[in-house]
């Protein structure tokens, strides 16, 4: 069996002084935090397609990088060599979990029947690679946007043809996460959205996403999948108008069509930016409706507009993003997921290692930091401090659904002009720099 990464055994801990670069200068998988293996808070995942079948390539230019796992001149011998190669790379990460598209493991045929013939192939490969590994799959989810045939869309497109095939693809790629023991099925709505209001008709649009959707779920039910349904918020790219642009709004399309039971959110830091949010935000608005499930961890460049899917390196980012999902109750089928890609110059295969460790090391000090924050208790003290109005007298009836307009007028009338108190942000900020 050929080794593709022979200059690296295996990736280890060896504390914030080592100077070896092909360390963990945080990550120790096995530290006990708040009674739970670091590891366990984390759930880092790598994703199978810009790690493995990433080119380097740009809406500028071709790709930079030639990956030997890749030099077959069979497709199906080319997709054998990448998992090897997938698996060699996990391992020696030490990571637990990877996340995959149908079509990123497996080519796609000249006929449906044959793309599900390749990926029955390499599922099974994948199964044995897992058994031998212990490396397992966090989430699986369908290529539903590259072909042509999706050009209008999936889910959402004018012709009940594709809507058929897409639907078709996603029953094999659920069947395929199931096979592997994938923890989470992910819907991405990459073409799921609209140019131009001149040729489409929204609300019937709407309601065939709402009707994909349901229809997933049934399935879900009937293979006996026990896993989480993650939908992706994301903006912009591609197209000009995203029906799941971010977490409110899809939020909200769940609730007025009865799902927000049956999903939770794959939250990307990449999208919350370029919907014009912060990372910190859409975790906490899909916390706040206990619909936060896994994550995407990367960042974009705020000097340019696109999904730059960069590795994280901003601590500060880090601890808010893990105050967050600490505070939720931490992960229970999700994890982080490093959906992010090396820059085009950086050619090497080592590289790939580097971008990982660099990204492990942040969130794991993101989990340190965060914790400290969290057991300390003054930020918490401070913002039940400020809402403790709403703890008894007016307050508490307003939370009780026992106020209305008559009886706010009685309650003004009796007491003082409202006088503001400090939100004291830029304490609040350097409190956080004396953890950081």
């Amino acid at each position: 069996m050929a080794e593709y990464f022979p200059e690296v055994n295996k990736v280890k801990f060896e504390g914030r002084d080592s100077k070896n670069p092909l360390a963990f200068k945080f990550y120790d998988p096995d530290a006990v935090i708040n009674g739970r293996k670091m590891k366990d808070h984390l759930r880092f995942a790598v994703a199978y397609w810009h790690t493995l079948k990433g080119t380097g390539g740009d809406m500028f230019g071709a790709g930079t990088w030639k990956r030997s796992w890749e030099n077959a001149a069979d497709p199906m011998q080319r997709a054998e060599d990448t998992l090897h190669a997938a698996f060699e790379f996990f391992t020696k990460l030490g990571v637990d979990y990877y996340c995959f598209h149908d079509r990123d493991i497996a080519p796609e045929g000249q006929k449906f029947s044959e793309s599900c013939k390749n990926l029955d192939y390499i599922v099974k490969l994948a199964k044995k690679l897992q058994s031998d590994t212990g490396v397992k799959l966090l989430w699986g989810t369908a290529n539903c946007f590259s072909n042509p045939r999706y050009a209008h869309g999936a889910g959402t497109n004018p012709d009940p043809k594709v809507f058929a095939y897409a639907c078709a693809q996603i029953k094999h790629a659920m069947e395929a996460t199931l096979e592997l023991g994938g923890e989470n099925y992910v819907f991405w709505g990459g073409r799921e959205g609209y140019e131009t209001l001149l040729n489409t008709n929204y609300a019937l649009e709407q309601e065939l996403f709402a009707r994909f959707l349901q229809m997933a779920v049934d399935y879900k039910r009937e293979i006996g999948f026990e896993g989480t349904l993650l939908i992706e918020p994301k903006p912009q790219e591609p197209t000009k108008h995203q029906y799941d642009f971010d977490s409110a709004t899809v939020l909200g399309f769940l609730r007025q069509y009865g799902l927000l039971n049956e999903f939770k959110l794959n939250i990307e830091a990449n999208h919350a930016t370029l919907a014009g949010h912060t990372f910190q935000h859409e975790l906490t608005v899909a916390a706040a409706s206990g619909s936060l499930g896994s994550v995407d961890a990367n960042t974009g460049d705020m000097l340019l507009g696109w999904d730059t899917d960069q590795f994280p390196t901003n601590i500060y980012d880090a601890v808010y993003a893990m105050m967050v999902i600490q505070q939720a109750g931490g992960f229970t089928t999700g994890g982080l997921n490093f959906d992010a890609k090396l820059r085009r110059g950086s050619v090497d295969d080592l590289d790939l290692f580097y971008g990982h460790i660099v990204a492990m090391d942040t969130f794991a000090r993101g989990l340190i930091i965060s914790e400290q924050i969290i057991k300390d208790g003054l930020l918490d003290e401070f913002v039940a401090k400020r809402y403790s109005g709403y703890n008894s007298g007016f307050g508490a009836d307003i939370v009780a659904g026992k106020a209305d307009f008559k009886a706010a007028e009685g309650f003004v009338l009796a007491n003082e002009e409202p006088v503001p108190s400090s939100g004291r942000q830029e304490y609040l900020e350097n409190l956080i720099n004396s953890y950081i």
